[in-house]
């Protein structure tokens, strides 16, 4: 099944300009400005505790050249004050987030590279090299935070990795700190939770396409950094965008309670699986008392439900699992670090600030399932859920990042799956025949435009934003209708206090104006394909297989892996099943091949007439197989429609 991708013309010029803060959005954000408390200074002494030094300018070149991997000089207009097109909360946020960046000491010992990448580099001293935590998203930004660090500290060896949880802005800088060689040979220990490896590979490689396209959204990749544009992802200050890797871990922690020695370092772990990552761990430093929550603990409320996309999360286990840090170590700890933002100092305020995060999601837990078992769907409950003031009013538990009513729709689906009951809405019509059907009830695209402008004057964004959807999922031609809905777009991201709330809305209003984006074919890096274990591949590869092209066919592929477990291929009712230590007699080929080319002939990194050609494969039995073999998977383009409609399918 082919998805046939709608092309549009940019809107016309004036009509593509960003708009300034209606009047409407300039109300919301001074009504903001008096219920919040932006006298309170302390995060920003916080952020600014145990600096050493950073980088000047603040950028980081990208290996290929020409461009850079990270630039938070395109930042610098965050040094004022905010403006009305940026909710003054979220404001303050991106200035601790860009305007805090280098290398910062937590306690003697214990140091972090923050806002080189949208996560942190923690580096802990051993008695002869640095072990790292988390080598965030790049290998140019994990390896200019390693070289600052060696600058100003005096420089020593790595020798340890410990990766806590499994996401991408966490290891897939590794390569920038290690080689793939020191870690498949062990002579450097790469340490992570169980499943490390499948939950990374399942959320990053096997939806990775459709979760890199919502991703240039979520993080606004597309958008130009400025007041009426980029400021923020909430999470940090922005996305690297830089060479990414992988390796498989050489040591796991498998339960709470397990301890390693790491260059004369003691370090105590807590399993906290299945709440913000599938594969996630939180560790204690006892000769330091300072406990690295990993990102179960930020200063935000967090995604139970991310809107780039991933499963949703457990908040009953995320709060549990907070709490049992508490029982661990609260007796114990002086400071609490984290992957993202800086770390709180003080028993007594680290305490206060791990309950009242875990109360944070507890109390949408709790609260959901109460409204949910008195018969509220799950946008009734997100609209008339509030966080009591104790919780709510405190700047770490702001929707900088996840939203109350993102994560009240999140729990309800984890319960109760995404019907809401009523038999109505058990088999809708897909966006754009409905679309269609819209508009004829209510009178076509010229009546729908008239009430929709009065709405829009009078802030009515919500509605308008919804309604106009129709008309564009009907028609991308209805220019009037882009625009006006493009101008919807940016007043709500104006006003959104989650970042990724904000770029989706602006990203969605740039797409409008000025169409799809260009992009080639999702493929995985080099790097990160070449360290994919062959059972994930081979799911990678069922994924990507086209059923329509498959159908009818019995295909049987011999692979004779020359460095690795042979494999027998069947292709059959148009699936794919990998059978890993067998061979068939009566298979339409046999493939002599090593595992690297087959995984970057899979990854799309090399073509099958390359290999033929440099006979870096051999092939008895049908040669055609091959070429068979690889013309039944898909390329999955990169910039597919979001805010229009995909037209049709094959």
């Amino acid at each position: 099944m082919n998805l046939i991708l709608t092309e549009y013309s940019p809107l016309p010029e004036p009509q593509r300009r960003q708009k300034p803060a209606t009047e409407s959005t300039k109300a919301r954000q001074l009504s903001l400005k008096k219920k919040l408390n932006f006298e309170d200074t302390q995060s920003f002494k916080d952020a600014s505790q145990g600096f050493i030094a950073t980088l000047s300018p603040m950028s980081i070149e990208h290996d290929d050249g020409g461009r850079f991997a990270y630039d938070l000089e395109t930042l610098s207009f965050l040094n004022s004050e905010a403006p009305d097109t940026v909710n003054p909360s979220l404001w303050r946020m991106s200035q601790l987030n860009a305007l805090h960046h280098g290398l910062y000491e937590v306690v003697d010992g214990i140091y972090q590279i923050r806002s080189f990448d949208i996560a942190n580099m923690t580096l802990v001293r051993g008695d002869t090299g640095w072990i790292i935590i988390d080598p965030l998203t790049s290998s140019e930004t994990s390896r200019a935070g390693l070289e600052l660090a060696n600058k100003e500290l005096g420089k020593r060896p790595v020798v340890a990795v410990i990766h806590t949880h499994s996401h991408a802005d966490h290891f897939a800088g590794v390569l920038g700190v290690i080689t793939a060689e020191q870690a498949k040979t062990g002579e450097i220990p790469v340490i992570a939770p169980r499943d490390f490896v499948d939950e990374s590979l399942a959320e990053n490689i096997l939806a990775g396409n459709v979760m890199n396209r919502r991703a240039t959204y979520m993080y606004g990749n597309l958008l130009e950094p400025s007041p009426a544009g980029f400021v923020s992802t909430g999470l940090g200050a922005a996305l690297s965008l830089g060479t990414t890797g992988f390796v498989i871990p050489n040591d796991t922690i498998n339960e709470t309670g397990e301890t390693r020695k790491i260059d004369g370092v003691d370090i105590e772990f807590q399993m906290t699986m299945g709440s913000e990552a599938p594969a996630e761990m939180v560790f204690f430093f006892p000769k330091h008392k300072a406990l690295c929550m990993s990102e179960i603990t930020s200063h935000h409320l967090h995604n139970v439900y991310t809107p780039r996309g991933a499963q949703v999360r457990d908040a009953l286990a995320w709060a549990d699992q907070i709490n049992e840090s508490i029982d661990l170590f609260g007796n114990e700890l002086e400071v609490q670090f984290a992957s993202h933002h800086w770390p709180i100092w003080g028993k007594e305020s680290v305490i206060d600030y791990l309950s009242k995060q875990r109360d944070l999601y507890k109390f949408i837990h709790d609260q959901t399932l109460r409204l949910a078992n008195l018969g509220y769907n799950k946008e009734e409950i997100a609209e008339q859920l509030e966080l009591p003031d104790s919780l709510g009013l405190e700047f770490y538990n702001r929707d900088y990042y996840g939203t109350l009513y993102a994560n009240a729709r999140a729990v309800y689906v984890k319960y109760l799956g995404y019907f809401d009951g009523n038999p109505s809405t058990l088999h809708p019509l897909p966006p754009s025949e409905a679309a269609g059907n819209y508009l004829r009830y209510m009178g076509g695209a010229t009546a729908i435009m008239e009430k929709a402008k009065k709405d829009f004057e009078a802030g009515n964004y919500r509605w308008v934003a919804e309604i106009l959807n129709h008309v564009v999922m009907n028609d991308p031609e209805e220019t009037e209708a882009r625009a006006l809905l493009a101008d919807t777009l940016e007043q709500m991201g104006y006003q959104a206090e989650s970042g990724p709330w904000r770029n989706f809305y602006l990203c969605g209003a740039l797409e409008l104006r000025e169409g799809l984006p260009k992009g080639s074919a999702y493929s995985a890096s080099a790097g990160m394909a070449s360290s994919i274990p062959l059972k994930n591949l081979y799911q990678i590869m069922a994924v990507r297989l086209n059923a329509s092209r498959a159908d009818g066919l019995i295909l049987k592929i011999n692979l004779a892996f020359i460095d690795s477990a042979h494999t027998l291929l069947i292709i059959e009712h148009s699936v794919l099943n990998a059978f890993v230590g067998r061979q068939a007699d009566d298979a339409a080929a046999t493939l002599k091949i090593t595992e690297l080319d087959f995984k970057l002939l899979m990854a799309g990194q090399i073509d099958a007439t390359t290999l033929i050609a440099n006979k870096s494969i051999k092939i008895e039995g049908d040669a055609s197989a091959l070429l068979k073999l690889s013309s039944l998977f898909d390329q999955f383009e990169r910039r597919y429609p979001i805010v229009t409609p995909r037209k049709s399918w094959l």
